[in-house]
């Protein structure tokens, strides 16, 4: 038995790196997986049938897959991905958005059309199929009465949680989705949904973009029997963990998947404060105020 036997699975930006790596650990696991990929490059153009390779792989190692070549940030598109899904094989319990382009230069150089690129891939290439899968689950949720048990699993990066020079759109997008997640992890709680972001980091066709990167890795390039730390398929573990029955306690949550580490992501939490005891804030007197209790930056002097 596996831990996903039964269950339907959908992954974005699945033909490569990745997404692939997802899929393939999904259909290990015994989810029947709908890989969507446009097929287009790293930066996103053009579109293909990358969709295909994946499933492949999944039907060569005994799972179950369909392709999909929608583009996701197409809201129409995102739902015909969905009922895609259902209308093939009965249901849809995780939905996997992964899909992801980079135009990285600094913002003196980036063109509008590379932020808006961007943006609309890692954000409404998110939305558009997370909204979709809301309004199936609610509706299974009203006419059964019961949690649905559906799994969302969203994709962020170090990028957008630490900064990353030269991807004000990436790092935009990706922080963006941090906040997308905690924020549906609380829409989808009644519905028996639960919403979490993982961070991987990987060699993947993004990754090549940047300057010194290493070699591009597919994920079925790796024997299982191996160890790369840069293996496309690193995170998928824990994709496949949060995708099953076992993870229903955890939800809105930001995981990183980093090499041989699983790092929790605390996010923004209340730090250091002060406060002027009801009073109006003095601007002349508030860089000092700062310097000695918020920013740490002054030495504070004896007190008692």
């Amino acid at each position: 038995m596996g831990m996903l036997d039964g269950k339907v699975a959908i992954v974005t930006g699945a033909g490569h790196g990745i997404g692939r790596g997802h899929a393939l650990e999904l259909a290990k696991h015994g989810a029947k997986v709908v890989v969507n990929d446009l097929g287009g490059s790293v930066s996103g153009e053009g579109e293909g049938r990358d969709a295909d390779l994946t499933v492949g792989l999944i039907e060569k190692r005994g799972g179950e897959a369909v392709a999909n070549y929608e583009n996701v940030a197409d809201h129409e598109g995102a739902g015909r991905m969905v009922q895609q899904a259902v209308d093939t094989y009965g249901r849809l319990d995780i939905l996997v958005t992964n899909a992801g382009i980079v135009r990285d230069s600094a913002i003196w150089n980036m063109s509008e059309s590379d932020f808006d690129a961007v943006i609309a891939v890692h954000l409404k290439g998110m939305w558009s199929p997370c909204h979709h899968a809301a309004v199936h689950w609610r509706k299974v949720n009203k006419e059964t009465g019961r949690p649905v048990g559906g799994r969302v699993i969203t994709t962020t990066s170090g990028a957008g949680l630490v900064g990353n020079f030269g991807q004000t759109n990436y790092a935009t997008a990706k922080a963006g989705v941090a906040g997308f997640t905690q924020t549906l992890s609380l829409e989808l709680g009644r519905l028996g949904v639960t919403v979490n972001a993982v961070g991987p980091a990987a060699a993947t066709r993004i990754t090549a973009t940047m300057p010194g990167a290493p070699p591009v890795i597919e994920p079925d390039d790796v024997p299982e029997d191996e160890w790369n730390r840069m293996d496309p398929a690193v995170s998928s573990p824990l994709v496949a963990w949060l995708a099953s029955d076992e993870s229903a306690h955890v939800t809105g949550q930001v995981i990183r998947a980093v090499a041989e580490d699983i790092i929790l992501m605390t996010g923004w939490t209340n730090g250091n404060q002060i406060s002027n005891g009801g009073k109006r804030w003095d601007a002349t007197k508030l860089g000092t105020q700062l310097a000695t209790d918020v920013f740490k930056t002054r030495a504070p002097g004896l007190r008692y």
